[in-house]
């Protein structure tokens, strides 16, 4: 029953992600719902994992799978929102 609950919240917050970066006009708007489904749904993940499997070999890989998405999605969505200003300010267009 708890598994079900969870991996509703996941979808919702995926689906949420989806909807917002429909709905945003900018790439930093857009940046920020990408940002949003990895580091709402990810966490959701990981306790679905545990509620689904108990503390298995699984469910910890998923912690560290989890774990690393966040600190390199970070760096990601860091670098990523440097290079859209930089683009910005000297007019570049691909």
């Amino acid at each position: 029953m708890i598994a079900n609950a969870l991996l509703i919240f996941v979808i919702a917050s995926i689906w949420i992600g989806c909807i917002g970066f429909a709905r945003l006009s900018t790439p930093l708007d857009r940046l920020h719902c990408v940002s949003f489904v990895a580091a709402s749904a990810g966490p959701l993940a990981v306790a679905l994992a545990f509620a689904a499997d108990g503390f298995s070999d699984r469910a910890w890989k998923i912690v560290l799978l989890v774990v690393l998405m966040l600190v390199n999605g970070a760096a990601l969505t860091h670098a990523t929102a440097r290079t859209i200003v930089w683009r910005a300010s000297t007019g570049e267009r691909s």
